[in-house]
């Protein structure tokens, strides 16, 4: 049996049982203890498993920091990629994005093209765009400030996203799971990561290498509804494997 076949038994046996023990793995398999202990380390290397003495356990979904903390954390990758996804985009491009650290960060790239249309809910993306006084469309949704994240949330910013049809939703998720897909920790901020993508014909998530294979509480949208996936030159080639074997594009 490949690896690549046992990795996928030992996830399925921890989807159903949450825990697993080296033994019984092992058995199942037809394999030896150490074989087991190989997979378990390279899936816990790409963030699919947390190994425990004689077994392993699911990971646990990710907590979320306050957002001027998360401003400060992994800004060099940050950067990077915010160059690499303002690179797709083209003259007359319109496109939806969302709020988050790495989209603020993202705005800083936006405001040296021109010609495009950009519609977010994030407050600090609309105050960069303008007070760089670029050339770009830009629209603020409306809504409710409820979180400590500098952004539009609620009925009203959904019903306002519905309005429109865009070319690219621009999402920065808290995790990305190659098989679940990507995740908020909040479920206001999920909802309008999820209205963006029904609204774009391309969806482009940017997470750096630390959010690779995690989950947390909130789906925002399925793995197969996400075109590329922009991340930085720490992500392991084993950590980006599961996304690109489910089509992702894959952009470092």
């Amino acid at each position: 049996m490949w690896s690549k076949e046992r990795h996928q038994r030992i996830l399925s046996m921890l989807e159903a049982n949450h825990q697993v023990s080296a033994n019984d793995l092992a058995e199942m398999l037809g394999v030896s203890r150490e074989t087991v202990r190989r997979d378990l380390v390279d899936l816990e290397r790409e963030g699919r498993v947390d190994r425990v003495h004689g077994g392993a356990v699911l990971p646990q979904p990710r907590g979320e920091e306050p957002f001027k903390k998360r401003m400060g954390e992994q800004i060099r990758a940050k950067r990077d990629i915010a160059r690499k996804a303002a690179g797709l985009i083209r003259p007359g491009h319109s496109i939806l994005v969302d709020a988050g650290t790495t989209t603020s960060i993202f705005a800083q790239e936006l405001v040296k093209l021109s010609g495009i249309m950009v519609v977010t809910n994030s407050i600090d993306i609309a105050t960069t765009i303008q007070g760089a006084g670029a050339d770009i469309d830009l629209l603020l949704l409306g809504g409710r400030v409820v979180s400590d994240v500098p952004a539009t949330l609620g009925e009203l910013t959904l019903a306002e996203i519905r309005r429109f049809n865009v070319d690219m939703a621009f999402v920065a998720p808290v995790a990305l799971h190659a098989e679940k897909g990507a995740f908020s920790f909040d479920l206001h901020e999920a909802e309008v990561a999820a209205a963006m993508v029904e609204q774009a014909r391309e969806t482009v998530i940017l997470v750096d290498h630390t959010k690779l294979g995690e989950t947390s509480r909130v789906l925002s949208c399925e793995a197969s509804k996400i075109d590329a996936l922009v991340t930085d030159k720490n992500a392991p080639a084993g950590a980006l494997r599961p996304f690109r074997d489910n089509g992702m594009t894959i952009i470092v």
